[in-house]
């Protein structure tokens, strides 16, 4: 099965996946993607039948579209990841997790439900949508998918979501129909053992609070968020939905946070030795280092983890602080950096900083990558 995804951040970032509800595509997560690119590694992908991805003929199963991921996974060789998917990829999520836990980190179920609709309900839209097209439930799922406050405020962006959801093919979107029809985990959420952050719209029409506190209530390790929005929360508040995940998958403390980086870019083996030399006379300053420098700076979306090393490595050839900067040259493999790339900026420093400067930096770095085993 060729999904199309997308995959951004660096390398040493856990994993975070993302999953469309019916009639969406991978795009409707990237107004959260610049916040949570600090924190994680994340994948956007096209449920089969949508966006670019392929349209077998369906109709589909939920076991389908939840192995769909696992294979995913498996080609690009995620072991474990966190996973948020909403409404349709909310049942995704909920099948992964009673049948793949150890593949699955934390879980964010997203306006959805255990059961979403009935029979009727989807053999109706299944009919609609295969005589008329898209376009004759255009107008309505808009209005489910955002209140009216949003859609007067924002009719650019709704505008833009409607002709994701027109080009949606008819053919996935009806096998995708029958997919959410006939799943039901009513009797097995309180199978699922991964930790849940369930979040709704206080006015969504479709998968609604009293859904969303019956998920929160069978999973026995389970939160429950609500907002004020409809279907598409994660669309409609962008940014409260980042810092829900945020809070839910990293932690709500700047500490929690900053942790989560400097393990991240450092490496768990660094950390835990500069834990193991913490005393009364640094304890202090460990602990700035962790909310100012990794919660506070390196968690400012602005700069991707990338550029931050390129530009610490530049700075610190400059003051000449040999063994911060052997130990950011590994936080820049890390995060993504290129061996080619390290020795530009060591080169550009030859320029800026001064020969000797540039001289005694490649020499550092070279001990780090022969000491990595890595090829010059």
């Amino acid at each position: 099965m060729r999904l199309q995804y997308k995959l951004q951040g660096s390398p040493g970032s856990p994993v975070l996946i993302f999953s469309n509800s019916l009639g969406a595509e991978m795009m409707m997560w990237d107004e959260l993607v610049p916040l949570l690119l600090p924190y994680f590694r994340v994948l956007q992908y096209d449920t089969r039948g949508h966006g670019g991805s392929e349209v077998p003929p369906g109709p589909y199963a939920i076991d389908q579209l939840g192995q769909d991921v696992i294979d995913l996974m498996d080609r690009l060789g995620i072991r474990q990841a966190a996973f948020c998917g909403l409404s349709m990829g909310g049942l995704t999520g909920q099948w992964l997790a009673i049948h793949h836990p150890d593949r699955i980190r934390k879980l964010v179920l997203s306006n959805t439900g255990a059961k979403i609709g009935n029979d009727e309900r989807w053999n109706g839209r299944i009919d609609t949508v295969t005589r008329h097209g898209m376009a004759a439930i255009a107008d309505e799922t808009m209005e489910r998918w955002f209140t009216e406050s949003y859609r007067e405020r924002h009719p650019e962006r709704v505008a833009a979501v409607r002709t994701l959801f027109l080009r949606s093919p008819v053919p996935g979107y009806a096998a995708c129909c029958a997919a959410i029809r006939d799943a039901d985990f009513r009797e097995r959420v309180k199978e699922i053992t991964v930790e849940t952050l369930v979040i709704t719209g206080d006015d969504d029409p479709v998968t609604n609070v009293e859904q969303a506190e019956f998920l929160a209530g069978e999973i026995p390790d389970a939160h429950l968020l609500v907002l004020p929005s409809r279907h598409l929360t994660a669309t409609e508040l962008p940014r409260s939905f980042a810092q829900a995940l945020i809070a839910f998958l990293v932690g709500e403390s700047v500490s929690e946070r900053g942790m989560h980086l400097r393990r991240s870019v450092l490496g768990d083996a660094h950390v835990d030795r500069a834990g193991e030399r913490i005393n009364a006379f640094n304890a202090d300053f460990q602990d700035f280092i962790t909310r100012y420098a990794w919660g506070e700076i390196w968690a400012r979306p602005g700069l991707s983890k990338a550029d931050r090393s390129l530009i610490t490595l530049a700075m610190l050839i400059a003051l000449n602080r040999r063994s911060e900067f052997q130990m950011h040259v590994r936080a820049a493999l890390n995060n993504g950096l290129t061996v080619g790339q390290i020795r530009e900026v060591i080169l550009q420093s030859g320029i800026y900083c001064g020969l000797p400067a540039a001289n005694d930096a490649f020499h550092s770095a070279q001990e780090v990558l022969e000491e990595l085993g890595i090829s010059l």
